[in-house]
């Protein structure tokens, strides 16, 4: 947001109008202050750096306000953390009145909506499973809200490429997947915010509502940490490619193919969404142990000499090794080692053959093997698809799994094929040269 968009900052100075709207009523409602600064606080320490640690934003108990409190009342609750938050990033004037007035619009809503199905009475009275309906229509109004502001505010300040020749449609783009991806947890913590109303209105008051958030903090804990090792995860993948793409300036670009066209091929063979991550992470990988590989051969014009040859077949030993110990990679080690072997047994590094070789090897054999077709290398010019989707078909059963190579034409008859330029210098102007002697496999 350093540089934002004056139409941005028009579209953050109406949604902050329109909350300080939502608020004008508030004296009117008589609602009691104490339940208001004590939800306030108890957001106001979730927003906190700290806070963050044990589960960043914290619906639950701005969804408590919109179950408890009028909507005026509780559109107040989330105002005091985000204007006295210290500013991380610039601009902090503007992003402590977007984060303000954000949450503020959602929760308005959200209690609107609770209050009109008759939602405080059922909360007083605990009244199960009536309770549930106005519950759950409050947590769809305060998704939604957040939903249209937050696919406004995308649209406005990063905007949303179009992809080639789909015209430009940034605002349907922006707002793609946000209410999917956010209803879920949302609703969970809707559960608790119920939970903690209904407490809260108990004989045991507030501070029974407070142990709601006990069990709440420490799934949540877990919940972020998930998402900090993914995020870890990710990174040392993005490092390690980085470094083969740096030594091999000729294949920048195609771990990140392969990986894509395992996907399309596991995804084809109907495999769960854990082991299509797992193919992904082995296409992407697959050409790691090239690191270990001088550089001289990996940029070679000429043809390799059968010991030069010797050396770079060693690359998938090396890139078995130089990932043994990441724990999380699972099968795509196997992949990583096994991917230029054969089904008729004439493969390296061991000559394993049919179904010794093992499945997700298979799978990134094909992969490798198409995009390498498909891309101007160092010493052959790309191929159409077309022409490399009939040699993948004349080499099924001899050197690919012939499953694997019908996945992937089924694949791309339904998906396409649109890659990335291989290099960072056009295509055109890369001349192709001699292709090493040998049996035609990619290095």
């Amino acid at each position: 947001m350093e540089a934002v968009p004056a139409r941005a900052r028009a579209y953050v100075a109406c949604v902050a109008l329109l909350a300080v709207v939502c608020l004008l009523p508030l004296p009117r409602t008589h609602a009691p202050w104490w339940a208001i600064g004590l939800l306030a606080a108890l957001f106001a320490a979730c927003e906190h750096p700290l806070g963050r640690r044990f589960g960043g934003t914290f619906y639950p108990v701005l969804l408590a306000g919109a179950f408890l409190l009028p909507p005026p009342a509780a559109a107040l609750v989330p105002v005091p953390a985000a204007l006295f938050a210290r500013g991380e990033h610039r601009p902090a004037p503007l992003r402590r009145v977007w984060r303000a007035a954000q949450p503020s619009l959602a929760v308005w809503g959200a209690a609107h909506v609770h209050w009109a199905l008759g939602g405080r009475d059922a909360v007083v009275d605990r009244d199960f499973p009536y309770a549930l309906l106005p519950a759950g229509a409050a947590v769809l109004a305060f998704c939604l809200i957040l939903t249209v502001l937050d696919g406004g505010i995308l649209a406005l300040t990063v905007g949303v490429p179009a992809p080639p020749g789909r015209g430009s449609a940034p605002a349907r783009r922006a707002w793609r997947g946000l209410l999917a991806r956010s209803l879920a947890p949302v609703a969970v913590h809707g559960l608790a915010g119920l939970m903690m109303a209904v407490l809260w209105r108990s004989p045991y008051g507030p501070a029974a509502a407070l142990l709601v958030l006990l069990p709440m903090c420490v799934s949540w804990w877990v919940f972020a940490q998930y998402h900090r090792e993914r995020a870890a995860h990710q990174a040392t993948i993005r490092a390690l490619v980085q470094a083969v793409d740096i030594k091999d300036g000729y294949t920048r670009g195609h771990s990140e193919r392969v990986g894509q066209a395992s996907v399309l091929i596991a995804r084809e063979l109907g495999m769960d969404d854990e082991r299509v991550e797992v193919l992904r992470f082995a296409g992407i990988l697959h050409d790691v142990g090239k690191l270990g590989v001088p550089t001289r051969l990996l940029r070679k014009d000429g043809p390799l000499t059968p010991e030069e040859r010797r050396i770079i077949e060693l690359h998938p030993e090396y890139g078995h090794e130089m990932v043994r110990g990441i724990s999380f990679l699972g099968e795509a080690r196997a992949a990583i080692l096994h991917h230029h072997e054969r089904l008729d047994g004439s493969g390296y590094p061991y000559g394993l053959a049919g179904t010794r070789i093992p499945e997700c090897a298979r799978v990134v054999a094909v992969a490798d093997a198409f995009d390498a077709m498909t891309s101007t290398r160092s010493y052959s010019r790309a191929r159409p698809v077309p022409a490399a989707v009939a040699e993948l078909e004349r080499c099924a059963g001899s050197h690919f799994d012939p499953r694997m190579v019908a996945a992937l034409v089924r694949a791309l008859r339904r998906h396409g094929w649109h890659p990335a330029v291989t290099a960072d210098e056009p295509a055109h102007d890369r001349a192709p040269r001699q292709r090493p002697a040998g049996t035609g496999t990619p290095r």
